[in-house]
């Protein structure tokens, strides 16, 4: 399989892009505090999922998704500080949330699909 046939990474690349929408249209000021910060923190998402992929051991893998779980909590936390400072409409704030819920759900399915195939060799 290749990475970009996996769900987990194409959300991950879909939610980046919706939150770079976000990024561009930040005063410049912004851009380079917490606009800054939630790109970092949404693009972590998937390049720590591309990392795992490109790992060869299990262990090593499951790390990085682990990592990847922790920077959609890290983009939950800027999205949402975003909207509390009136920077992002509510409507694009539930939606942000909403698909990183989703996208958090199937991550953690992954890990643990990743986790049994493994237990089972």
């Amino acid at each position: 399989m290749e990475l970009g046939k996996l769900e987990v990474y194409r959300l991950a690349l879909e939610i980046s892009e919706k939150v770079w929408e976000i990024y561009i249209n930040l005063a410049n000021d912004l851009k380079y505090s917490i606009g800054s910060q939630v790109i970092r923190a949404v693009d972590s998402i998937g390049a720590n999922i591309a990392e795992g992929y490109g790992r060869y051991y299990y262990k090593d893998s499951v790390k990085f998704y682990y990592y990847a779980r922790g920077s959609l909590w890290k983009t939950k936390h800027r999205i949402y500080l975003l909207y509390k400072r009136n920077l992002i409409k509510e409507a694009v704030y539930k939606e942000i949330i909403k698909n990183l819920e989703i996208l958090g759900k199937k991550l953690n399915a992954f890990i643990k699909n990743i986790r049994e195939k493994n237990a089972k060799k």
